[in-house]
């Protein structure tokens, strides 16, 4: 039945390296059981109620994406999106929370609408070849500042932005360790070597009493609360507009950037440079950040630390429906959910921003014309900590260098499109 389901013997994989590539997903985006429910209670959201809707949303968006599209690609509340919700739309502009749900909602119900219309799939096709080799790679280099910010190795500072942390701390020497380690064994192709990286490096700190383990199991929290909570009509009162299509622009571009990005470092894409199935794709993740909405969380998204259980084999929808499962089981075992540290997971991560700046070797650097768009791309993203403000400076950057330089037409009309998109969103939202 799974042989027939995901195919899994054709793309050159095995049963036990699926599931263990998605638990080795899911250890490295658990986090977000712990940081959604915190920046959303924020808002003023019930906490419990959160972190029920953020384990139902992850687990419903992995398993559309596994079953509906046979990607091992997970989805779970995305990072920069819960911090707009919050910070932005309820704290910066005064709405409340449920108006903020309503607008999540309605940017979910846009974004299936345009999933299932003829143009979904130019929306990832339109995207040129050297911006897509780019994504790959600032998706790596964003993984790697969340990772180094994560092992404490670097800290924020008031006059540099960043600055070195301090290293004689534990929690960053056994980030290094484990670092160091995890590369070592994945050298001398021990299967597993990321996952047994980051289980060492947390039962490490545990025993050294760096990080405290939290428990077995918990009773799962009711989700009352956020359920069905969003103000739809409030959303749609004309001054809400501008948040709805904000909403809709970076989760679009979240997504395509995130899928295009993994789909080429786990080989996915077909010979053209193209992702297949772009239609199941994209309504798995519309229909996913639509639920979400529903369950009482902001908007779901594909994650990128899916890199980390592609990294460790995972080819099919195998790997997305393990980290579905997983999410559930963290209904219950929430408390051991938690004991695994940033500082374990944070090696992992760096692992992987290594192997995926490597597609940097693709582009054409002799040709300016291609090697800039896809270097202000790859570097715009760690740096304004958003994948889809990479992609947007990229399509800018490239339609404007083209064009200038006289060579237009090798504009797609899609390419147009989406750049004009672009500079608006950055004109008139910000």
């Amino acid at each position: 039945m799974l042989e027939r389901l995901f195919a899994i013997k054709a793309q050159g994989s095995s049963v036990s390296t699926e599931i263990l590539a998605g638990l080795t997903t899911f250890l490295t985006m658990a986090y977000i059981i712990i940081v959604n429910p915190a920046i959303l209670a924020e808002a003023g959201m019930d906490h419990g109620a959160v972190f029920a809707a953020t384990c139902l949303a992850a687990a419903a968006g992995s398993l559309l994406m596994g079953v509906l599209a046979n990607y091992p690609i997970a989805l779970a509340p995305g990072m920069g999106l819960n911090a707009y919700f919050t910070y932005t739309v309820v704290l910066g502009l005064g709405h409340s929370w449920q108006v903020a749900l309503g607008a999540v909602f309605v940017s979910g119900l846009l974004f299936l609408a345009l999933a299932l219309s003829p143009a979904r799939d130019a929306i990832i096709d339109a995207i040129p070849h050297s911006l897509k080799l780019a994504i790959s790679a600032g998706i790596g280099l964003f993984l790697g500042i969340i990772a180094l910010k994560n092992a404490g190795f670097v800290v924020a500072h008031p006059s540099t932005l960043v600055t070195l942390g301090d290293l004689h701390q534990p929690s960053v020497l056994l980030s290094i360790a484990g670092f160091l380690i995890m590369v070592a064994l994945d050298a001398r192709k021990v299967p597993g070597a990321i996952l047994i990286g980051i289980l060492g490096t947390a039962a490490a700190g545990m025993a050294m009493g760096v990080s405290p383990f939290g428990g077995i199991v918990a009773p799962p929290p009711s989700i009352d609360p956020t359920f069905l909570a969003m103000d739809i009509r409030g959303a749609l009162d004309l001054g809400l507009v501008a948040i709805i299509f904000a909403f809709l622009f970076v989760v679009v571009f979240d997504n395509a950037g995130t899928l295009v990005g993994l789909a080429h470092r786990s080989g996915l894409l077909d010979a053209k440079g193209k992702l297949p199935r772009t239609g199941r794709v994209l309504i798995a993740d519309a229909l996913a950040a639509t639920g979400g909405a529903a369950l009482g969380t902001s908007s779901t998204t594909s994650f990128i630390e899916s890199a980390a259980g592609i990294k460790a084999g995972g080819r099919t929808g195998l790997t997305a429906v393990t980290v579905a499962g997983l999410f559930l089981l963290a209904l219950f075992f929430s408390p051991l959910a938690a004991s695994v540290p940033p500082y374990a997971t944070a090696p992992a991560l760096l692992f992987v921003a290594c192997v995926m700046t490597g597609s940097l070797s693709g582009i054409d650097w002799d040709d300016v014309t291609e090697a800039v768009p896809a270097t202000i791309t790859a570097l715009a993203m760690p740096l304004t900590f958003s994948i889809a403000d990479g992609i947007t400076f990229g399509l800018i950057s490239y339609t404007a260098i083209k064009f200038l330089s006289g060579r237009g037409r090798e504009i797609g009309i899609a390419v147009w499109v989406l750049a004009a998109a672009a500079l608006a969103k950055h004109a008139f939202v910000g």
